[in-house]
């Protein structure tokens, strides 16, 4: 017979095999997908051979080198026995050796050429050219040695210059491309060293650099070789920029008239340079644009180069228009030659890209304007904030010195409105395309509020008339009819400028407030959603100034701040728009936050100022769409009853609070039958907390054991009760009141306890604690999950 193992035996021989399946199962698995994978990647590639290396270095450019060294050891050794075997030959002999050298030099590049020896030739050909410099250098040690450097050095270069010139073009020569660039560089010496040459002052030799730079700049415009070009360019922009910076310095640092014209004229010279060349690169008016890279790269160039001849110009005149206007008046003489140059942009004169560079520059020149006004902004605007500290210290003269309390006024600025004001009129006048026209009208707006901000400090108007602008300014931007919401914000900023000015005064604060209050609420009609909470927000301030007007106590000022909440509960109900509804919402909030801190130092006043508060967000909660408000009216009541019995020093305010716990939790329990959908935290949160959250604050006070042991019982009858019926509320009040309770009572145990063990058993305590909480930590989210889950099906 078959033996059969006991149950226990075979389910042990089962399960061993069961596990050897479910390993040999997994072993499979590996290996399959390994094969898998291994058949998917494809083949790597054979490997390829590795090609021999080439050479470093190819044959041409082997004998570039090799040429290029032994035109420069030749010259090198020209040189040496230029400079020292010199004196030990005569006259002829001189001659004869350098003219000898100096004519094969420069003859032997035709044979070459004729070869097709190039690269030689090239050599060869620059070996001459800097044979001809030696031998000018021995003509004027020999025999022109009492001519001066500099004028001696103007006539060589031209001589040397042309030699160079008519060598490059000779037919024979005509391949070589050393010659021409040659005599391009020996051509920018001729004028600077004739300047000097005829002891020139500043101006002429400025003149001079800038001539040269126009004669690089013709070259640039008709050359076609690229050497010669870019040699030309360079000449250009080196010798241009030199210039202009050395008239720009002049024009700043002239005395008189007639030195700044003079720097003026070395200016527009340097203008009419960039202005010409501008117009030769530029497309010329009414052909189609051009759309490969290098037509827009000329077209980016002449767009660069009419700029900056516009720029030359603007500061050619202005500075000509400087050096007879006072100090005050250097940013309007420039800022006018800047919207000048707008009336010269006239589409049958200019090209189009030049005319888009006139008006770049008329920008620069404007943008450069406004940006020296904003100091005098800056100071105007935020100056009056500092009367904050000054508060009722007494009326200023001039509404300059209210805003220069404590920041200095910048000198030289009595210009800053009217450089403002033209700005913003050619935003409104010049600028024409619907795109950018409601920008420029903003942008208007917003430059002339900021001249009318800044015109009566910078008259020096009295106090009060320059108040009384202010509040015009802030009636006149509110009612523009374009900018908005620009206009909108800009109105609000004057009148918080307005607002901080007048706080020098006590009569000046009172009038202004009241009138700022009076005027938002009057056009709150418009532009609500701003408006009216600014209307809240003054009126709130003017109610803080009536009490320090009346000498109140803190306190009491804040009874007559809650006058603005009520206000804005009212307002909020009449109200159709949501984002004016919630504007004014917050600000009645924070003028309710203003009313207790201003309170917060009287308990009774506070307790009072709580249940005022309490009462407005009831008169709130009334509303359907505004029913979560009731939870802040319950708890500003519940505050106030607190702070009542804080007041009162009560030591039993069960007393008090039981008497408010028990008709709330009846009220609740008849909700509950009313609507069973209600929550228990609606029905009995507000009652319960109403007297355990005092007792139990008091208990942790009180070092008996009586009131902790009742409070422990009712918070545990609590828990049971929320517990049974499936009430969150009771449960987690109750709970956490207890537990509170509890750790109140075991604290002077735990702290015993603390000082007598070690200190490294609370470390490890702590480990052990966290390795448990590792090893369960699965379980433990399962278990917190349905501890949630049930917790939730509480009502």
């Amino acid at each position: 017979m078959t033996h059969i193992p006991p149950p226990a035996e075979e389910l042990r021989l089962l399960d061993a095999e069961l596990f050897r399946l479910d390993a040999r199962r997994i072993q499979l698995l590996r290996r399959r997908a390994w094969l898998v994978t291994a058949l998917q990647t494809p083949a790597p590639p054979p490997p390829r051979s590795t090609p021999a290396a080439g050479p470093e270095a190819t044959a041409p450019r082997v004998q570039n080198v090799l040429l290029m060294l032994g035109g420069v050891l030749l010259v090198i050794a020209a040189t040496a026995f230029t400079l020292v075997s010199w004196g030990d030959l005569g006259i002829a002999g001189r001659a004869l050796v350098l003219g000898a050298v100096t004519a094969a030099a420069l003859a032997t590049p035709t044979a070459l050429l004729k070869r097709g020896l190039r690269s030689t030739a090239e050599s060869v050909a620059g070996l001459g050219l800097a044979l001809t410099v030696l031998d000018a250098y021995a003509l004027h040690e020999t025999v022109f040695t009492r001519a001066e450097g500099a004028p001696y050095t103007a006539i060589a270069s031209v001589l040397l210059a042309g030699l160079w010139l008519a060598y490059g073009l000779l037919p024979p020569l005509k391949d070589l491309r050393l010659p021409l660039p040659a005599a391009l560089l020996a051509a920018q010496l001729p004028l600077p060293f004739s300047a000097l040459a005829l002891d020139a002052d500043s101006y002429g030799v400025t003149a001079a650099v800038l001539l040269t730079a126009a004669f690089d700049t013709a070259v640039a415009l008709r050359a076609t070789a690229g050497p010669v070009r870019l040699l030309a360019v360079v000449g250009a922009y080196g010798l241009g920029g030199s210039g202009v910076w050395a008239a720009g310095s002049l024009s700043w640092t002239a005395t008189g008239p007639s030195a700044a014209a003079r720097a003026a004229a070395l200016l527009l010279l340097a203008a009419a340079i960039a202005l010409t060349a501008a117009w030769r690169g530029a497309s010329a008016p009414g052909t189609a644009p051009a759309t490969d890279l290098a037509a827009t790269r000329s077209t980016a160039h002449a767009f660069g180069l009419s700029v900056v001849s516009a720029l030359l110009l603007v500061a050619a005149l202005g500075g000509t228009a400087r050096s007879a206007l006072p100090g005050a008046w250097t940013v309007p003489a420039h800022l006018a030659c800047g919207i000048a140059l707008l009336a010269a942009v006239r589409p049958e004169r200019l090209p189009e890209t030049v005319r888009r560079g006139f008006a770049a520059a008329s920008g620069a020149v404007q943008a450069l304007a406004v940006v020296w006004t904003l100091p005098v902004v800056a100071v105007t605007l935020l100056g009056p904030v500092a009367w904050v500290t000054h508060a009722w210290s007494g009326a200023p003269a001039d509404l300059r010195e209210a805003v220069t309390v404590e920041a200095p006024w910048p000198p030289n600025t009595a210009a800053a409105p009217l450089v403002l004001v033209a700005v913003a009129a050619v935003l409104a006048l010049a600028v024409r395309h619907a795109d950018w026209r409601p920008r420029a009208l903003t942008g208007a707006l917003v430059l002339t509020w900021a001249a009318a901000l800044t015109l009566p400090a910078v008259l020096e108007l009295p106090y009060t008339l320059g108040l009384l602008l202010l509040g015009s300014v802030t009636g006149v931007i509110l009612a523009s009819p374009w900018g908005q919401p620009t206009a909108t914000v800009l109105a609000l900023v004057t009148s918080a400028n307005l607002a901080f000015a007048a706080l020098a005064s006590q009569s000046a604060t009172l009038t202004a407030l009241g009138a700022l209050t009076a005027f938002f609420a009057v056009v709150s009609w418009r532009f609500t959603a701003v408006t009216a909470p600014a209307a809240l927000a003054y009126a709130t301030a003017l109610a803080c100034a009536i009490g320090a007007a009346a000498d109140w106590q803190p306190q009491y000022t804040a009874l007559l701040v809650l006058a603005v909440p009520v206000s804005t509960a009212l307002l909020a109900a009449r109200l159709k728009e949501p984002r004016a509804t919630v504007t004014v919402e917050v600000t009645g909030a924070v003028a309710a936050l203003l009313a207790l801190v201003l309170a917060a130092t009287d308990p009774p006043m506070l307790a009072l100022v709580l249940s005022l508060c309490g009462v407005i967000a009831t008169g709130t909660a009334l509303r359907p769409d505004r029913r979560a408000v009731g939870y802040a009216a319950a708890a500003l009541f519940l505050l106030a009853t607190w702070v009542r019995l804080a007041a009162w020093e009560v030591d039993i305010p069960e007393a008090y609070t039981l008497p408010v716990t028990i008709p709330a939790l009846l009220l609740g329990r008849l909700r509950r039958r009313r609507a069973p959908d209600t929550s228990s935290w609606t029905a009995y949160g507000p009652g319960l907390a109403a007297t355990l959250l005092p007792s139990l604050v008091m208990a942790w006070g009180d070092p008996g054991w009586t009131r902790p042991l009742l409070l422990g019982l009712a918070a545990l009858s609590l828990t049971l009760l929320g517990g049974g019926y499936g009430l969150q509320a009771p449960l987690v009040l109750g709970g956490s009141v207890l537990t509170l309770d509890a750790l109140h009572e075991l604290a002077p145990y735990i702290v015993q306890v603390a000082d007598a063990l070690p200190r490294w058993v609370p470390p490890a305590l702590a480990g052990l604690l966290l390795l448990t909480l590792g090893a369960t930590y699965e379980q433990r989210i399962r278990d917190v999950q349905r501890m949630r889950n049930k917790l939730g099906e509480f009502s």
